[in-house]
């Protein structure tokens, strides 16, 4: 029997960045991402708090004394607490390189376009780094796969992905394997036979190799161009200047033996057409650093001995710990144990029985984070050898308890590969749904304990646990142990048979016997990284002979307070005849009788879980069948049912546009100039800036309710925490407390609060933990009040504001009459969440005189912050200076929410003269930011027989929330893009702003733009159904032609490209032959369908607002000959300093690196417009042009009198000369401006245009799809950097796709909060929701005379955005092809017109199909009226 050991350590050791680190009695509520950021090492970002998003992702190396190896782990450090490092070794994105000397993987990644806002690039550049230490030769797909942790909002992911395929087969890499006793890195096999690309005499390797190592240090190969392009892969290195893959001396032909890379057998730095994409790509590849990895940090030796026990006596040993909280009243645990020990963890448990027992943290750390959760007594159990161990038997495994989820899944495969498909289809079912637990940051430290103990009920793991019959081993403190069968284990929601103070200590799993077949599945909002919706494990045992059922197990996760087991199906099972239709018909009435839940069930989707489950079933029995070798009309859908467990295609990208012959600089694909320092962690945000002297900590008091009258404020308790400084309301405004375009919005509410999550008041105190935890000590007392949540019934109770546009031409109602055809119906798009990987922030310093502040924030208008702040303060705006060096992502969301940021610490600096810092939580940020406009939209139209739009009445309505914010600028592009591409000469289009009691709504990239086009292609997707007819072919029928009027008055010149991209993409995407493809496809296959659509898109480019059409800039030459340019727009990784910087030192005729911009500033750059409407680079870039272009004249003369020398020396002479040498450039765009009432004047200076081409595979029984290709073709004009405008056009074409098929946001309408409030709700692409083909055209070789735009280039960040609603529009082609299908639709009879609204989850999409299981599931009108569900859209 264990006794309690009073022999406890209470400090931690371990090593960070190659370095020891000691960390006495840590605090318990740190962690490790707090602690790498309070030691200024802050490359390392906090992006969500709950391990969603991979932004704070690190490498945690430690030794494993069990497999004897150095293990390797990407982990979630906002997750792991400081005190579980204790042994181990911590590599942070600063411990890889800097920007003089980056690791190849920083430097690849920002080479090859792969960061943008850059915010989310240090957990890519660490995911990847983690992966080549553990596997120094991966493949694709493990590189693909190793980033299922992480998201990005910029950059659409294909360049990032491009960049860390180059680690994967290099021709320059020679293969190398991890030697697993030491964790070093040596050449695999004889070095002689694995050099450079494998072939004799490669150039890379021309040079022998140094005395000092196995690599040598190569010089940097001549670069790839357009003339020396046929040189190949190495650069043309051979002694003949020939690529290494040639099959002779004198000749450049490529050897047919050694293909190079390329998919037609050439090299893959060749090129045959005038491509600068590819062009500029090798030539950045050619001079890429050799991987390595040798060089790579070793992991102290020391450790080892420390792990092991085999430290000298002069040296740490590892010991227990035993650690009290340093602030137990606040502190989320009081007190923490570490055994290493089972007998020492049995023996704490003696002491304390219920404390908590911790792994991995992904659970507990989230309940701390969002729950606020607290625990008494925790006992982290992760470095105790006994439950880690795994042994086995005869008939069964048995796996360790604490086996990480990673080091599970490695050893499935193993024992698969030794036992073989049928002794180990249990097995082999956890693998596979392991494939999709959660990322590999979770995976690597969250435990099977954890996954069974925590009892959840939408666990991946449990169902198929309790299908296998597996069983778990139970150890008491007194040493005894009993088994439970994981079918009596789970006793309701978050209970299970465990009795205090015992710990699970394996879990075994029985061998399958013959005729036994086992298989998970999983349904989540999401394929990768994503909670389940419904996850379940199958099994049923079959007599071979007889093929009666002998055994079944059906236990489901998702479909009740815990994991169940359909035990009606299973009795309906047992003792049939397996392949019999009557007993499958059996199983699935049983199911459905037993799995069906309420239409108010907590999580909601009743209809579409209960199809689930009998789905499930369904693909079971087909694949089964199959297996079995049983003749049955189903077992000939197994393959199809198959399809999605097979390997994923790999993605692959092509860029194309053409070379830039008349600009030295513009136009290039240069590389964002701030990449460098984003993939080495240099580049600093808000929340990187070191705290002032006495910085206080700002926390919100947000409102608890959606509308209610406050009938007072209470913050005795908070401000008796010792440390809080002050709260601040409303009284405490000394200056206005209204701000926004209209003036409806306080700062802080007087006396009414108009949704949950509204602030009400502000906390100042010595660190942000002690603020949020006075905040919620502040008591609010409520008189609650009616709220109206959804556009729908606001528009319906007639709740807007007062303001209307409309656009009326001809006369609708005859246009009726004489139609040969009128519909009507109705449109909805839904709200979409930013999710910029910076959550707002602000900080606000007084200066200490004459009431000046500067203010630091992530904003796109630093005027308006300026501004604002200034007005709450009751001061001048010359006191204020607002400083935005740049921003992790902003999409819009940015431009006028973050304003109110700044206020409040601003307000707070004013009263306590301190330094105020304020960053938001993700949950936070989600509450009160605002999202893209939800529009509901009422249509009725006008067809003739040939398919012509003769008439449209339309009344949209978009949710503005609260305030006015700036939905009628929203409003007014929305009204003035529901035509899209499409002449309809008889219009009455009225739109009005709803008021809801919802955080008021706001910019967001597209500016609804996009939600009117969706209205309008929504309602010709349901004429064309009407008509019979592709719709393809109604959207060509009705394209604009050259010299046609739109509806806002505007006739498109010669720059209408549209029918021009069309055709091309018809030709260039094969879409007839396609088009035949899927079809054929579909005839072919029953339960997976394809879907195929052309969309194209015009997009109008200028502020709405006359007096934002302007910008400024200033430009200063310093007599060293360094240029410094200030501009009014703000850098939030769109590229737009880059392109400034190229603007300034094209016109000034200098070299690109002499030109600096440092940030955008208030007092440097005056009255500027905010960097949005896709316009910054048009004005901005014209201001920039415009002070180079007189600075350009004034120097002048002194250049042609000094032809010749540098212009350093002519910079000096002209300063000497009393030339000035700074220039203030304005541009204002000419002509523009609009009046709604007349519906006269210039809306948009030009339209961005485009064409995509949209090809999906849905999964017609989950309603999962996977976007197979997507081509686009883009007018971007004359681009300022084609790069980077590829690089816009692939991210927003992601952000689109998101809005339209994933990106759901609800609420819980019973109480009007939030419940998609980060990323465990909210589900954003992934790098595998990307286009598995993804293709991008810059269109070239037209026109462009009509463009008055700097270097006639056009503005590109908003227009690609709703091509990706191509992919809603391909799926909702393959539900057609479902719906063929429905139950009793009798051939040749109409298919009813399907109403498809965006985003198209997996849950509309299933239920959309209408199939024989969708109708089992449906629940009776009456049984939902009157009924509330658990959330709703908006």
């Amino acid at each position: 029997m264990a006794t309690f050991n009073s022999s406890f350590g209470t400090s931690i050791l371990f090593y960070l960045n190659g370095k020891r680190v000691t960390v006495e009695s840590p605090d318990l509520d740190l962690t490790l991402l707090q602690y790498l950021r309070s030691i200024g090492l802050t490359g390392t970002k906090l992006g969500c708090g709950e391990g969603g998003c991979g932004a704070c992702t690190v490498m945690v190396s430690r030794y494993d004394a069990i497999e004897a190896s150095i293990i390797h782990t990407s982990v979630n450090a906002c997750l792991c607490p400081l005190y579980t490092v204790d042994g181990k070794h911590v590599i942070t994105v600063e411990g890889l390189g800097t920007t003089s000397n980056p690791h190849p993987v920083q430097e690849r990644i920002a080479l090859l376009h792969g960061s943008q806002c850059g915010f989310c690039t240090p957990g890519f550049v660490m995911s990847l780094y983690t992966l080549l230490r553990n596997k120094p030769n991966p493949t694709e797909r493990e590189i693909e796969e190793c980033f299922d942790g992480n998201l990005c909002r910029c950059t659409g992911y294909r360049p990032i992905l491009d960049a860390a395929k180059t680690f994967a087969d290099q021709a320059w890499k020679r293969g190398t394997v991890v030697n697993p006793d030491d964790g070093s890195v040596k050449a695999a096999g004889d070095a002689s036979e694995k050099e450079g690309c494998g072939i004799d005499g490669c150039c890379r390797l021309q040079k022998k190799k140094s005395d000092e190592g196995q690599f040598a240090v190569h010089d940097p190969v001549v670069p790839f161009t357009a003339t020396n392009g046929a040189n190949g892969c190495c650069g043309g290195g051979k002694a003949n200047g020939t690529c290494c893959r040639s099959s002779s001396e004198d000749s450049l032909t490529v050897v047919e033996e050694a293909p190079c890379s390329k998919a037609n057998g050439a090299c893959c730095k060749s090129s045959s057409t005038d491509n600068l994409a590819e062009i500029e790509k090798a030539e950045v590849i050619s001079q890429f650093q050799v991987y390595d990895p040798t060089q790579e940090l070793i992991f102290p030796p020391f450790l080892i001995r420390y792990t092991k026990g085999k430290t000298t006596e002069d040296e740490p040993q590892m010991q227990p710990l035993e650690i009290v909280a340093k602030n137990p009243k606040t502190s989320w645990c009081q007190r923490f144990y570490r055994p290493l020990t089972l007998p020492g963890l049995l023996a704490i448990l003696k002491k304390h029985p219920d404390a908590k027992l911790v792994a991995g943290n992904s659970e507990v750390g989230v309940e701390i984070k969002l729950k606020r959760s607290k625990f008494a007594t925790q006992v982290y159990v992760n470095d105790i050898p006994e439950l880690r161990q795994i042994a086995e038997h005869p008939d069964r495994v048995s796996f360790g308890a604490n086996i990480t989820l990673a080091h599970f899944e490695h050893t499935l495969h193993q024992l698969i590969s030794k036992h073989g498909r049928q002794r180990t289809q249990s097995l082999a079912a956890m693998r596979d749904n392991l494939r999709y637990f959660a990322g590999n940051q979770i995976r690597n430290v969250a435990t099977i304990a954890g996954n069974i103990a925590t009892a959840s009920p939408i666990s991946d793991l449990n169902p198929v646990f309790m299908a296998a019959g597996a069983s778990v081993t139970l150890v008491s403190q007194d040493g005894s142990k009993r088994v439970v069968p994981m079918c009596d284990f789970f006793l309701g929601y978050r209970r299970t048979a465990m009795q205090p103070g015992e710990v699970l200590l394996d879990i075994s799993v029985p061998f399958n016997p013959p005729g036994e077949c086992v298989r998970a599945f999983k349904q989540a909002k999401r394929k990768d990284d994503d909670i389940a919706i419904v996850t379940c494990g199958l099994r049923v045992r079959v007599n071979i002979e007889t093929r009666k059922v002998e055994d079944a197990a059906f236990a489901y996760g998702g479909m009740a307070p815990t994991t169940v087991l359909a035990k009606g199906a299973i009795a309906a099972a047992l003792g049939g005849t397996w392949g019999d239709r009557l007993l499958l018909d059996r199983i699935l009435g049983a199911c459905q009788e037993e799995m069906r839940l309420d239409f108010t069930v907590p999580g909601g989707m009743a209809e579409y879980r209960t199809a689930l489950t009998t789905s499930f079933l369904f693909k079971f029995w087909a694949i089964t069948c199959s297996e079995l070798q049983i003749a049955c009309g189903e077992s000939e859908f197994a393959a199809e049912m198959l399809k999605d467990d097979e390997d994923r295609v790999l993605s692959k990208g092509q860029q194309e546009y053409a070379s830039v012959a008349d600009r030295a600089i513009v136009g290039k694909g240069v590389q964002h100039l701030s990449a460098l320092k984003q993939v080495t962690g240099e580049a600093r945000y808000i929340d990187d800036m070191p705290a002032v002297h006495g910085e206080l900590f700002m926390a919100l008091v947000m409102s608890e309710r959606a509308h209610a009258k406050l009938l007072g404020i209470d913050c005795t308790e908070a401000l008796a925490t010792d440390g809080v400084h002050r709260v601040l309301t409303s009284h405490d405004v000394p200056g206005e407390n209204k701000w926004n375009i209209f003036h409806d919005e306080e700062i802080l509410p007087v006396d009414e609060v108009h949704y949950v999550g509204q602030p009400i008041a502000l906390v100042l105190a010595e660190s942000q933990k002690l603020a949020q935890d006075a905040a919620r000590l502040v008591k609010v007392e409520y008189d609650d009040l009616p709220s109206i949540l959804g556009v729908r019934e606001a528009a319906h109770k007639g709740a807007w504001f007062d303001e209307v546009r409309q656009l009326q031409n001809g006369d609708v109602d005859t246009a009726f009459q004489e139609a040969d055809h009128v519909f009507e119906g109705e449109s909805y798009c839904g709200p979409q969440e930013h999710f910029y990987l910076e959550t707002m922030g602000s900080i606000t310093v007084p200066k200490g005189e004459g009431g000046e502040f500067d203010v630091y924030a992530s904003t796109q208008n630093p005027t308006e912050a300026q501004m604002v702040c200034a007005e709450v303060l009751g001061v001048s705006a010359s006191r204020i200076v607002c400083h935005v060096k740049r921003m992790g992502g902003g999409f819009g969301g940015k431009e006028s929410r973050s304003v109110l940021i700044s206020a409040f610490t601003t307000l707070g600096a004013y009263h306590t003269n301190k330094s105020v810092r304020l960053i938001l939580d993700r949950d936070e940020d989600m509450q009160i930011s605002g999202q893209r406009h939800p529009f509901y939209g009422q249509w009725k139209v006008g067809v003739s027989r040939t398919g012509q739009l003769l008439a449209l009445r339309a009344r949209i309505f978009s949710n503005g929330g609260f305030s006015h914010d700036l939905s009628i600028g929203v409003l007014e592009r929305a009204v003035s893009h529901i035509d899209n591409c499409y002449r309809i000469p008889n219009t009455d289009i009225v739109g009005r702003v709803c008021r809801t009691n919802t955080q008021s709504n706001t910019a967001f990239r597209s500016f609804g733009g996009c939600q009117g086009m969706i209205l309008l292609e929504s309602m010709l997707c349901e004429v064309a159904d009407k008509l019979h007819v592709p719709v393809e072919q109604l959207r060509e029928t009705n394209m604009y032609k050259v010299g046609d009027v739109t509806p806002f008055s505007q006739p498109l010149d010669s720059d209408w490209n549209v029918p021009l991209m069309w055709a091309q993409m018809k030709e260039k995407g094969s879409f007839a032959e396609r088009r035949a493809q899927v079809d054929a496809f579909n005839a072919q296959s029953r339960y997976r369908k394809r879907g195929l659509s052309l969309l194209p898109t015009k997009f109008g480019i200028s502020f709405g607002v006359k007096h934002l059409n302007q910008g400024m800039a200033l430009v200063h030459v310093y007599m060293d000959g360094s240029v410094l340019v200030a501009h009014g727009g703000t850098e939030m990784g769109q590229g737009l300093h880059t392109k400034m910087a190229m603007v300034a030192a094209e016109t000034l005729d200098l070299p690109l690196d002499s030109i600096f911009i440092s940030e955008t500033a208030t007092n440097t750059a005056a009255n500027t417009s905010p960097t949005a409407a896709s316009a910054s680079s048009d004005l901005n870039g014209y201001a920039v042009y415009n002070a180079c272009k007189e600075l350009a004249d004034r120097l002048r003369p002194y250049r042609e009198s000094m032809a010749g020398e540098p212009f350093k020396k002519i910079a000096k002479v002209a300063y000497l000369d009393r030339c000035n040498l700074t220039c203030a450039g304005h541009y204002k765009v000419p002509d523009i401006g609009f009046n709604w009432q007349k519906n006269e004047g210039l809306l948009y200076f030009y339209f961005t245009q485009g064409v995509a081409l949209a090809e999906v595979e849905l999964d017609t029984l989950t309603g999962a799809h996977t976007t197979r290709r997507v081509d686009i073709i883009m007018d971007v004009g004359k681009s300022l950097n084609k790069a980077i405008d590829v690089g816009q056009i692939e991210g927003a074409f992601a952000q689109g796709q998101g809005w339209a098929t994933t990106e759901e946001f609800l609420y819980f309408p019973k109480n009007g909060r939030l419940f998609t409030q980060g990323p465990g709700n909210y589900k954003i692409p992934s790098a595998m929701d990307i286009p598995r083909d993804f293709r991008v055209t810059l269109l070239e070789g037209v026109d462009t005379s009509m463009l008055k735009t700097i270097f006639s280039s056009k503005g590109i960040g908003e227009p690609p955005l709703f091509l990706g609603s191509s992919v809603f529009f391909a799926l909702r082609d393959a539900v057609l092809a479902a719906r063929k299908h429905a139950p009793g639709l009798a051939a040749g009879q109409e298919l009813p017109t399907l109403h498809l609204e965006a985003p198209a989850t997996p849950e509309i999409l299933r239920l959309a199909c209408e199939d024989e299981l969708v109708e089992m599931a449906r629940i009776p009108s009456a049984l939902k009226e009157g009924r509330v569900p658990f959330t709703i859209r908006i």
